[in-house]
Protein backbone atom coordinates (compact mmCIF):
# COMPACT_ATOMS: atom_id res chain seq x y z
CA UNK A 1 0.00 0.00 0.00
CA UNK A 2 1.47 3.50 -0.46
CA UNK A 3 1.69 5.80 1.56
CA UNK A 4 0.23 9.29 1.02
CA UNK A 5 2.49 11.68 1.47
CA UNK A 6 1.83 15.73 2.32
CA UNK A 7 1.69 18.08 -0.48
CA UNK A 8 3.94 20.86 1.47
CA UNK A 9 7.27 19.30 2.53
CA UNK A 10 6.82 16.09 0.09
CA UNK A 11 8.25 13.81 3.15
CA UNK A 12 5.94 13.10 5.58
CA UNK A 13 2.92 11.24 6.20
CA UNK A 14 -0.48 12.73 5.40
CA UNK A 15 -1.89 13.52 8.66
CA UNK A 16 -4.90 15.87 7.97
CA UNK A 17 -7.02 16.73 4.84
CA UNK A 18 -8.31 20.71 3.86
CA UNK A 19 -11.29 20.44 2.21
CA UNK A 20 -11.90 24.03 1.23
CA UNK A 21 -7.72 24.21 -0.27
CA UNK A 22 -7.39 20.47 -1.42
CA UNK A 23 -3.98 19.89 0.71
CA UNK A 24 -3.06 16.93 2.53
CA UNK A 25 -1.06 17.70 5.44
CA UNK A 26 1.18 16.31 7.71
CA UNK A 27 1.77 17.06 11.71
CA UNK A 28 4.37 19.70 11.13
CA UNK A 29 3.25 21.56 8.08
CA UNK A 30 -0.58 21.25 9.60
CA UNK A 31 0.71 23.25 13.10
CA UNK A 32 3.31 25.68 11.00
CA UNK A 33 -0.04 26.45 8.72
CA UNK A 34 -1.89 27.85 11.60
CA UNK A 35 0.71 29.54 12.97
CA UNK A 36 1.57 31.14 9.48
CA UNK A 37 -2.21 31.97 9.23
CA UNK A 38 -2.35 33.58 12.24
CA UNK A 39 0.85 35.81 11.24
CA UNK A 40 -0.58 36.71 8.04
CA UNK A 41 -4.34 37.71 9.92
CA UNK A 42 -2.12 39.85 12.37
CA UNK A 43 -0.43 41.91 9.37
CA UNK A 44 -3.69 41.51 7.32
CA UNK A 45 -5.82 43.13 9.67
CA UNK A 46 -2.81 45.33 11.59
CA UNK A 47 -4.03 43.57 14.71
CA UNK A 48 -0.83 43.77 16.64
CA UNK A 49 1.99 47.04 16.83
CA UNK A 50 5.55 46.95 18.15
CA UNK A 51 4.61 48.26 21.78
CA UNK A 52 1.21 47.10 22.20
CA UNK A 53 -0.39 45.41 25.45
CA UNK A 54 -1.87 43.02 24.36
CA UNK A 55 -4.77 40.75 27.19
CA UNK A 56 -5.50 37.21 25.98
CA UNK A 57 -8.94 36.11 26.81
CA UNK A 58 -8.44 32.51 27.90
CA UNK A 59 -11.20 30.73 29.52
CA UNK A 60 -9.28 27.22 29.17
CA UNK A 61 -11.10 25.45 26.47
CA UNK A 62 -9.32 24.25 23.18
CA UNK A 63 -9.96 27.75 21.09
CA UNK A 64 -8.47 29.52 23.53
CA UNK A 65 -5.35 27.30 24.69
CA UNK A 66 -4.42 27.18 21.21
CA UNK A 67 -4.94 31.26 20.57
CA UNK A 68 -2.31 31.27 23.75
CA UNK A 69 0.18 29.34 22.25
CA UNK A 70 0.28 30.35 18.96
CA UNK A 71 0.94 34.13 20.52
CA UNK A 72 3.19 33.41 22.61
CA UNK A 73 5.61 32.37 19.66
CA UNK A 74 4.37 35.21 17.68
CA UNK A 75 5.60 37.54 20.58
CA UNK A 76 8.89 36.25 19.74
CA UNK A 77 8.61 38.75 16.43
CA UNK A 78 7.84 41.83 18.36
CA UNK A 79 9.87 42.06 21.66
CA UNK A 80 8.39 45.40 22.54
CA UNK A 81 5.10 44.07 23.08
CA UNK A 82 3.99 42.56 26.42
CA UNK A 83 1.43 39.45 26.83
CA UNK A 84 -1.11 39.09 30.21
CA UNK A 85 -3.77 36.19 30.38
CA UNK A 86 -7.20 37.17 31.31
CA UNK A 87 -10.15 35.15 32.51
CA UNK A 88 -13.35 35.79 33.23
CA UNK A 89 -15.01 33.88 36.05
CA UNK A 90 -18.77 33.79 35.31
CA UNK A 91 -19.65 31.26 38.34
CA UNK A 92 -20.33 28.58 36.77
CA UNK A 93 -20.15 25.40 39.01
CA UNK A 94 -17.55 22.94 38.52
CA UNK A 95 -17.70 23.89 34.54
CA UNK A 96 -15.91 26.77 35.67
CA UNK A 97 -13.61 25.45 38.44
CA UNK A 98 -12.00 22.86 36.04
CA UNK A 99 -11.44 25.34 32.94
CA UNK A 100 -10.06 28.16 35.71
CA UNK A 101 -7.73 25.29 36.85
CA UNK A 102 -6.63 24.74 33.01
CA UNK A 103 -6.27 28.19 31.87
CA UNK A 104 -3.61 28.45 34.92
CA UNK A 105 -1.65 25.50 34.14
CA UNK A 106 -1.13 26.57 30.86
CA UNK A 107 0.05 30.02 31.87
CA UNK A 108 2.48 28.73 34.49
CA UNK A 109 3.61 26.20 31.57
CA UNK A 110 4.37 29.23 29.01
CA UNK A 111 5.69 31.59 31.26
CA UNK A 112 2.36 33.61 31.21
CA UNK A 113 1.22 36.19 33.90
CA UNK A 114 -2.47 35.34 34.79
CA UNK A 115 -5.46 37.44 35.76
CA UNK A 116 -8.69 36.65 37.05
CA UNK A 117 -11.84 38.68 37.19
CA UNK A 118 -15.18 37.44 38.37
CA UNK A 119 -18.92 38.29 37.91
CA UNK A 120 -19.33 37.93 41.67
CA UNK A 121 -16.92 40.48 42.45
CA UNK A 122 -17.68 42.51 39.59
CA UNK A 123 -21.83 42.34 39.22
CA UNK A 124 -22.48 40.84 42.86
CA UNK A 125 -23.81 37.92 41.29
CA UNK A 126 -22.84 34.64 39.44
CA UNK A 127 -24.32 33.13 36.20
CA UNK A 128 -25.70 30.62 38.05
CA UNK A 129 -27.11 32.92 40.36
CA UNK A 130 -28.77 34.69 37.61
CA UNK A 131 -29.87 31.67 35.80
CA UNK A 132 -32.09 30.35 38.67
CA UNK A 133 -33.21 33.84 39.24
CA UNK A 134 -34.30 33.79 35.59
CA UNK A 135 -36.19 30.29 36.62
CA UNK A 136 -37.74 31.13 39.09
CA UNK A 137 -38.87 34.59 38.75
CA UNK A 138 -39.77 33.41 34.52
CA UNK A 139 -38.87 37.11 33.32
CA UNK A 140 -38.62 37.87 29.88
CA UNK A 141 -37.18 35.30 27.01
CA UNK A 142 -33.53 36.02 27.59
CA UNK A 143 -31.47 32.76 28.31
CA UNK A 144 -28.29 32.99 30.41
CA UNK A 145 -26.32 32.85 27.45
CA UNK A 146 -27.41 36.87 26.28
CA UNK A 147 -26.45 37.67 30.23
CA UNK A 148 -23.12 35.95 29.70
CA UNK A 149 -22.14 37.62 26.54
CA UNK A 150 -23.11 40.90 27.91
CA UNK A 151 -20.93 40.75 31.27
CA UNK A 152 -18.44 39.07 30.31
CA UNK A 153 -17.78 42.15 27.58
CA UNK A 154 -17.39 44.05 30.32
CA UNK A 155 -15.65 42.30 32.45
CA UNK A 156 -13.30 41.65 30.43
CA UNK A 157 -13.07 45.33 29.01
CA UNK A 158 -12.27 45.85 32.99
CA UNK A 159 -9.67 43.37 33.07
CA UNK A 160 -7.51 44.78 30.29
CA UNK A 161 -7.72 47.73 32.37
CA UNK A 162 -6.82 46.00 35.53
CA UNK A 163 -2.72 44.29 33.38
CA UNK A 164 -3.00 48.43 31.66
CA UNK A 165 -3.58 46.65 28.24
CA UNK A 166 -4.60 48.42 25.18
CA UNK A 167 -5.86 45.43 22.94
CA UNK A 168 -8.07 42.42 23.97
CA UNK A 169 -7.19 39.35 21.73
CA UNK A 170 -10.31 36.81 21.71
CA UNK A 171 -10.27 32.89 20.22
CA UNK A 172 -13.19 33.82 17.72
CA UNK A 173 -13.07 31.56 14.94
CA UNK A 174 -14.00 31.42 11.69
CA UNK A 175 -17.16 29.36 13.09
CA UNK A 176 -17.89 32.08 15.78
CA UNK A 177 -17.98 34.81 12.57
CA UNK A 178 -20.12 33.63 10.33
CA UNK A 179 -22.49 32.15 13.12
CA UNK A 180 -22.45 35.77 14.38
CA UNK A 181 -22.92 37.31 11.29
CA UNK A 182 -26.11 34.75 10.76
CA UNK A 183 -27.36 35.56 14.16
CA UNK A 184 -26.80 39.31 13.20
CA UNK A 185 -29.16 39.02 10.00
CA UNK A 186 -31.78 37.08 11.84
CA UNK A 187 -32.19 39.61 14.96
CA UNK A 188 -32.25 42.05 12.36
CA UNK A 189 -29.44 43.95 13.68
CA UNK A 190 -27.06 45.08 10.37
CA UNK A 191 -24.94 47.00 12.73
CA UNK A 192 -24.15 44.09 14.90
CA UNK A 193 -22.24 43.01 11.49
CA UNK A 194 -20.40 46.56 10.88
CA UNK A 195 -19.20 46.39 14.73
CA UNK A 196 -18.21 42.55 14.89
CA UNK A 197 -15.33 42.60 12.46
CA UNK A 198 -11.62 40.99 12.92
CA UNK A 199 -10.54 44.51 14.71
CA UNK A 200 -12.68 46.66 16.39
CA UNK A 201 -12.24 50.80 16.13
CA UNK A 202 -10.67 52.99 18.92
CA UNK A 203 -14.12 53.84 20.81
CA UNK A 204 -13.50 55.00 23.96
CA UNK A 205 -10.48 55.59 26.29
CA UNK A 206 -11.36 53.31 28.86
CA UNK A 207 -12.48 50.46 25.73
CA UNK A 208 -9.09 48.10 24.79
CA UNK A 209 -9.73 47.45 20.84
CA UNK A 210 -10.61 43.62 20.29
CA UNK A 211 -8.41 41.76 17.65
CA UNK A 212 -9.70 37.95 16.29
CA UNK A 213 -6.37 36.54 15.28
CA UNK A 214 -8.07 33.23 14.64
CA UNK A 215 -10.97 34.82 12.59
CA UNK A 216 -9.91 32.82 9.00
CA UNK A 217 -9.21 29.43 11.05
CA UNK A 218 -12.42 26.81 11.25
CA UNK A 219 -12.93 25.64 14.68
CA UNK A 220 -11.90 21.89 13.55
CA UNK A 221 -8.37 23.36 13.22
CA UNK A 222 -7.90 25.58 16.08
CA UNK A 223 -8.74 21.94 18.04
CA UNK A 224 -6.77 20.31 15.90
CA UNK A 225 -3.67 22.25 16.93
CA UNK A 226 -4.74 21.76 20.50
CA UNK A 227 -4.43 18.20 19.77
CA UNK A 228 -1.11 17.96 17.50
CA UNK A 229 0.51 20.17 20.39
CA UNK A 230 -0.66 18.48 23.25
CA UNK A 231 -2.10 21.87 24.90
CA UNK A 232 -4.56 20.88 27.74
CA UNK A 233 -8.20 22.21 27.68
CA UNK A 234 -11.55 21.67 29.08
CA UNK A 235 -13.28 19.69 26.71
CA UNK A 236 -16.75 19.64 28.04
CA UNK A 237 -19.36 22.30 26.82
CA UNK A 238 -20.62 24.75 28.96
CA UNK A 239 -24.19 23.88 30.42
CA UNK A 240 -25.90 26.74 29.11
CA UNK A 241 -24.71 25.98 25.49
CA UNK A 242 -27.50 24.47 24.38
CA UNK A 243 -30.01 27.27 25.39
CA UNK A 244 -28.50 29.82 22.87
CA UNK A 245 -29.92 30.13 19.55
CA UNK A 246 -26.81 30.39 18.58
CA UNK A 247 -26.98 26.22 18.64
CA UNK A 248 -29.19 25.89 16.37
CA UNK A 249 -27.10 28.20 13.89
CA UNK A 250 -23.94 26.22 14.41
CA UNK A 251 -25.25 23.18 13.31
CA UNK A 252 -27.08 24.39 10.04
CA UNK A 253 -23.80 26.13 9.29
CA UNK A 254 -21.43 22.88 9.88
CA UNK A 255 -24.40 20.95 7.40
CA UNK A 256 -24.19 23.58 4.20
CA UNK A 257 -20.47 23.12 4.47
CA UNK A 258 -20.72 19.46 4.56
CA UNK A 259 -22.69 19.63 1.64
CA UNK A 260 -20.39 22.84 -0.14
CA UNK A 261 -16.94 22.94 1.38
CA UNK A 262 -15.97 26.75 2.03
CA UNK A 263 -19.58 28.29 2.45
CA UNK A 264 -18.32 29.71 5.86
CA UNK A 265 -15.23 31.32 4.28
CA UNK A 266 -17.57 32.90 1.68
CA UNK A 267 -20.01 33.98 4.09
CA UNK A 268 -17.09 35.56 5.95
CA UNK A 269 -15.80 37.72 2.71
CA UNK A 270 -19.59 38.70 1.62
CA UNK A 271 -19.66 40.49 5.42
CA UNK A 272 -16.12 42.27 5.10
CA UNK A 273 -17.38 43.15 1.40
CA UNK A 274 -21.08 45.01 2.56
CA UNK A 275 -19.44 46.12 6.19
CA UNK A 276 -18.33 49.98 4.67
CA UNK A 277 -21.66 50.28 3.11
CA UNK A 278 -23.12 49.58 6.73
CA UNK A 279 -20.61 51.90 8.34
CA UNK A 280 -21.67 54.67 5.77
CA UNK A 281 -25.28 54.65 6.48
CA UNK A 282 -24.99 54.01 10.25
CA UNK A 283 -25.30 57.23 12.62
CA UNK A 284 -22.45 57.37 14.50
CA UNK A 285 -23.59 57.38 18.25
CA UNK A 286 -21.66 59.49 21.04
CA UNK A 287 -19.82 57.10 23.46
CA UNK A 288 -20.08 58.46 26.94
CA UNK A 289 -19.87 56.57 30.22
CA UNK A 290 -22.90 55.04 32.41
CA UNK A 291 -24.08 56.33 34.87
CA UNK A 292 -24.23 53.82 37.60
CA UNK A 293 -20.83 52.33 37.02
CA UNK A 294 -18.89 54.73 35.07
CA UNK A 295 -18.33 52.15 32.09
CA UNK A 296 -17.99 53.52 28.41
CA UNK A 297 -21.83 53.54 27.13
CA UNK A 298 -23.69 54.87 24.20
CA UNK A 299 -26.86 55.48 25.95
CA UNK A 300 -27.66 56.51 29.72
CA UNK A 301 -27.02 53.28 30.93
CA UNK A 302 -24.85 50.73 29.89
CA UNK A 303 -26.28 47.25 28.68
CA UNK A 304 -25.12 45.27 31.80
CA UNK A 305 -26.75 47.72 34.43
CA UNK A 306 -29.69 47.98 32.51
CA UNK A 307 -30.10 44.04 32.17
CA UNK A 308 -28.93 43.00 35.75
CA UNK A 309 -31.72 46.03 36.72
CA UNK A 310 -34.41 44.54 34.68
CA UNK A 311 -33.55 41.25 36.38
CA UNK A 312 -33.51 42.41 39.90
CA UNK A 313 -35.92 45.30 40.38
CA UNK A 314 -32.45 47.01 41.47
Amino acid sequence: MTTVVCSICKRREVFFFRPYSGEKICKGCFTKSIENKVRATIAKYHMLQYDDRMAIAISGGKDSASLLRVLTKIEQDYPRVSLTAVTVDEGIGKYRDEALKNAAESCVELGVKHHVVSFKKIYGCTLDEISAHLRKEGKGKLTPCAYCGVLRRKALNIAARDVEANKIATAHTLDDETQTILLNILHGNPLGIAREKPITDRLHPKIARRVKPFCEIPEQETALYGYVNKIGFQAEPCPYASEAMRNPIRVFLNRIEDKHTGTKFALFKSAARIRPAIENMQTKEETTECTKCGEPTSGHTCRACEMLQQLFDL
